[in-house]
């Protein structure tokens, strides 16, 4: 058994490395998108507020381990510091190389289209227009499915709901696919909070059905990041035939995916990069119908996932990549923009104990001995 000592527990002994799983193919019941990160390139320099610079080999091996799991990817999204780090010349890049090696092994591959381009001055609608059909743009040549993220621009623009309106719907009339909707909490992002047009989450699920109703023909699904099961499974039940609802909810996933008598929810979540493994077994679990072993699948991943996205959520993309690093899908633990300094010692020593109760790092003597090195530097004993 692997050990060793971690500051405010002690002894700490490793948990037997969980057995591999390598699905012959996707899952078929439920649509499922990991939101993966980005690795960057360690010698670059990611200061805050530099132009990003990836290590495009690790990045891109990534999305291969996800694809090989029977996973979707989401790339260019929040996960992979969209907004946090990542700008858009490297977005652009991240999207061509991305759709490139998912036509390469038919992997499925949705990429966020978004307004990031933009200057941090106030931008008006056509301009907002102009950005987002920009982006679709090099998303589709990508051949990706686009996602509709949501817009700090058209956050602070938008003076009605009927903003929002006219503008997704023109988009979403332009798009030669169809698309998933963004919905994304303040919690993720406090520049969108009334995004909809309203800060009262009735008003804005009103506009949102009533943009999914009139355009449902062109619309895939809706990824909606509340973190409120509730409110999902409302929004979930009143969707149009034939729209899905792509839980983004961190802390509730097991019981959205899941499901019940009128339904459930397809996914599109950040927490599926660290667990991708799991999430792919206790998906084929459910396919199977077994709902037993795809509960203790998923369980133990729970507190792990409520850790990881716990306040201030935006900085959950740090112990993304640490944990990455511990797994062994990356080098080093180094993050565009200097991110990964956005959690505290205690906090990623709680999340190293928790990854390891959840069974998601796959060799416990590399995780134990990069945990220890990372101690050696941040929390030296003397």
């Amino acid at each position: 058994m692997t050990e060793l000592h971690l500051p405010g527990i002690g002894a700490y002994r490793m948990a037997e490395p969980a057995e591999p799983f390598l699905p012959a193919g996707p899952a078929v019941s439920r649509s499922v998108f990991a939101a993966a990160h980005v690795v960057a390139d360690p010698l670059g320099d990611n200061a805050p507020g530099a132009p990003a610079a990836v290590d495009w080999e690790s990045t891109l091996a990534f999305r291969h381990h996800l694809w090989s799991l029977g996973l979707g990817v989401a790339d260019a999204m929040d996960t992979a510091q969209r907004g946090m780090g990542l700008d858009w010349a490297a977005t652009q890049e991240l999207i061509t190389r991305s759709g490139a090696e998912a036509r390469a092994v038919g992997g499925r591959l949705a990429c966020g289209v978004g307004t990031d381009q933009l200057a941090d001055a106030e931008s008006s609608l056509p301009e907002i227009l102009a950005a987002y059909e920009q982006q679709l743009e090099v998303v589709e040549q990508a051949g990706a499915q686009p996602v509709l993220m949501a817009s700090r621009a058209l956050a602070a623009a938008a003076v009605d709901p009927e903003d929002y309106l006219r503008l997704y719907g023109r988009l979403i009339g332009q798009a030669r696919q169809p698309v998933i909707l963004h919905w994304l909490g303040e919690m993720f992002d406090p520049a969108l909070t009334g995004y909809w047009g309203s800060a009262d989450l009735d008003l804005a699920t009103e506009t949102v059905l009533a943009l999914v109703k009139e355009h449902a023909a062109g619309i895939d699904g809706i990824k909606v990041s509340l973190l409120d099961a509730d409110r999902e499974i409302a929004l979930r039940r009143a969707l149009p035939e034939g729209v899905r609802l792509y839980t983004g909810d961190d802390f509730n996933y097991p019981e959205l995916i899941r499901g019940d008598e009128h339904g459930h929810s397809h996914a599109l979540l950040g927490v599926f990069d660290p667990i991708a493994a799991k999430a792919a077994a206790a998906l084929h679990a459910l396919d199977a119908g077994d709902l037993d072993r795809y509960d203790a699948l998923l369980a133990p991943t729970l507190p792990l996932a409520r850790h990881l996205f716990a306040a201030p959520t935006f900085h959950y993309k740090t112990g993304i990549v640490f944990l990455a690093w511990l797994a062994g899908h990356q080098d080093h633990f180094t993050m565009v923009a200097g991110a990964q300094s956005g959690r505290s010692v205690p906090h990623l020593v709680e999340l190293f104990r928790l990854a390891d109760a959840a069974g998601v790092l796959p060799d416990p003597d590399l995780a134990a001995d990069r945990m220890r090195r990372f101690l050696a530097v941040t929390a030296p004993t003397g």
